[in-house]
């Protein structure tokens, strides 16, 4: 049995290895990922996260350098949610696409919000990626938090 599904597609004017390098660095997270992290740690080799959930954890499982930034976030409660993300090339650019499974007890009107946070989350991604580090650019260049 499958699970509904909403894919989110997000193109960035900025290179492939720069998207990918950006957006699979874990202290990079609070950036651009306000529905999963606004803060994050390094706990004894686990990436620890402040979350509107909660204290959360987050695993990139990749291989990111081939675009697949797939994470487990692991819930207060234990549950994994496994979330695919993928940076794709698009020309001199990027595709984004993240995949949202509607879980088993969510609502509409849950999901509907999840897929609404990741468009946000996807659209700050492609601001900070376009306006503070350009399409030539690499990612080292972008402040820190």
């Amino acid at each position: 049995m499958t699970w509904p599904v909403v894919h989110i597609s997000q193109s960035i004017d900025a290179g492939f290895e720069a998207v990918i390098n950006f957006a699979a660095e874990p202290r990079n997270l609070p950036l651009w990922a306000a529905g999963l992290s606004t803060g994050i740690r390094n706990d004894g080799g686990r990436w620890v996260t402040d979350s509107p959930m909660g204290s959360v954890e987050v695993k990139f499982v990749g291989p990111t350098e081939w675009g697949i930034l797939d994470h487990d976030v692991t819930l207060p409660d234990g549950t994994v949610v496994h979330n695919p993300l993928r940076v794709l090339r698009n020309n001199k650019g990027a595709e984004v696409v993240f995949s949202i499974f509607r879980r088993p007890g969510m609502t509409d009107a849950e999901f509907e919000e999840d897929a609404r946070l990741v468009r946000l989350d996807l659209a700050r991604l492609k601001t900070l990626l376009e306006h503070q580090a350009g399409p030539t650019e690499s990612p080292e260049k972008l402040p820190h938090r």
